[in-house]
């Protein structure tokens, strides 16, 4: 649960993948979202390691920062530690979230993702998904995400996985708290729009 004091999960949260930028610099294309009022930014370059995860980290958080925005670094704690990021996201195979809130600082937020309804027991918030297809993930529908939302309760769930703006009113009322998102904002030919018409309906 995420006590009094620290920030509440956002209703949006942009996810990287530098892979699906149609070509241009991913930065760029986060600073457009940020512009538009996107609240978080998820660190996610699952092959980049070292000084090239820790660079990107150091100008994500620069610009988030600026914006007021939150910066998660999926999984790499130390990333996550040494930017000062506001919380860091958990996956399989990631240190235990006991860990994770060991060694991140107090009122850091420590989420964790799942594909199946879990008990949260201390994350502050879970992502749970693909609920639509995406490339390379099958959907497991609005169904389990009802499912997890209610397992987890009272921590909130994000929904995750082909979500398109339409779709955010579907989730919600399944009962995610918001919807964290790849491509449709990163694949968009204007990110600054389709940040805002998530945010008009999340």
């Amino acid at each position: 649960m995420i006590p009094a004091g620290v920030p509440s999960v956002p209703r949006l949260v942009l996810v990287t993948d530098r892979h699906a930028t149609a070509g241009r610099e991913l930065v760029d294309v986060v600073c457009a979202a940020l512009d538009a009022g996107l609240p978080a930014v998820q660190l996610r370059e699952k092959d980049l390691w070292g000084a090239a995860v820790f660079a990107l980290a150091e100008r994500l958080r620069s610009e988030t920062a600026a914006r007021g925005a939150l910066l998660f670094v999926n999984e790499r704690v130390d990333v996550a530690v040494a930017v000062g990021a506001d919380g860091v996201q958990l996956g399989r195979g990631a240190l235990s979230l006991a860990d994770a809130r060991r060694l991140m600082p107090s009122g850091a937020l420590v989420g964790v993702s799942t594909h199946a309804a879990v008990a949260a027991n201390e994350a502050d918030f879970l992502v749970f998904g693909a609920v639509y297809p995406t490339p390379g993930k099958s959907a497991v529908g609005v169904a389990p995400l009802r499912a997890a939302v209610d397992a987890a309760r009272p921590v909130p769930v994000l929904a995750i996985g082909g979500i398109t703006a339409a779709q955010v009113p579907e989730v919600r009322a399944a009962g995610a708290a918001g919807v964290a998102v790849i491509r449709a904002i990163l694949g968009a030919p204007d990110p600054a729009a389709a940040t805002r018409a998530f945010l008009n309906v999340a």
